[in-house]
């Protein structure tokens, strides 16, 4: 592995960390007492109620079927097929409400395994899933891509998420630096 695909990659695996350590909302599927790791307890938690926690600290508990993702925060197949029509529709970048949406869809994948490896889902949803994710990368890529051809506008900068922003400024720095290599060279060969 190359020095910036390394750094790319330590970059990406920080927001990542910070996505992860968002609140969530989850809801109880059956009563547990919790417990105390360091000091710090976690739960008990009552069927029914919702709960806020970090995301990294809901793993364990949706994974033993404790608590699940909450309703208001889902994302699953369908939400990742409206935001790839979106992304498809549109010329320009989708703008998403949260800075970190490709890193939720990335975290979600989990959660939507789950519900298929239960049974409460068909693989053929996952299956979609995945692919609608790939549609989405591929298609923000495009439009990144493109923009590396000139500054990045404003409007254009909201519509990026920080992974996206990062991105763009070691692609952009690449490609002006291509693109001036052959055209100044270009330059200097018509003066001789």
């Amino acid at each position: 592995m190359n020095k910036i695909e390394a750094d790319l990659v330590d970059i990406l695996n920080r927001f990542n960390f910070i996505f992860k350590n968002e609140d969530i909302y989850t809801e109880c599927i059956k009563n547990n007492e919790g417990f105390s790791i360091l000091g710090e307890k976690f739960g008990p938690f009552e069927k029914r109620k919702k709960y806020k926690i970090k995301l990294f600290l809901a793993y364990p508990f949706i994974e033993n079927n404790i608590l699940k993702v909450a309703s208001s925060e889902k994302c699953d197949n369908t939400d990742v097929q409206r935001y790839a029509i979106a992304e498809r529709d549109d010329q320009k970048l989708v703008q998403q409400d949260n800075e970190y949406f490709l890193n939720k869809i990335k975290e979600f994948q989990f959660f939507m395994e789950k519900t298929v490896k239960d049974g409460v889902k068909p693989t053929i949803d996952l299956d979609r899933f995945n692919s609608y994710f790939s549609d989405i990368v591929n298609s923000r890529l495009l439009k990144l891509l493109r923009f590396t051809r000139s500054k990045l506008s404003l409007d254009d900068e909201k519509r990026l998420t920080n992974t996206e922003k990062v991105l763009f400024d070691i692609i952009y720095d690449y490609i002006k630096t291509w693109r001036t290599f052959y055209l100044e060279r270009k330059k200097k060969d018509r003066l001789q």
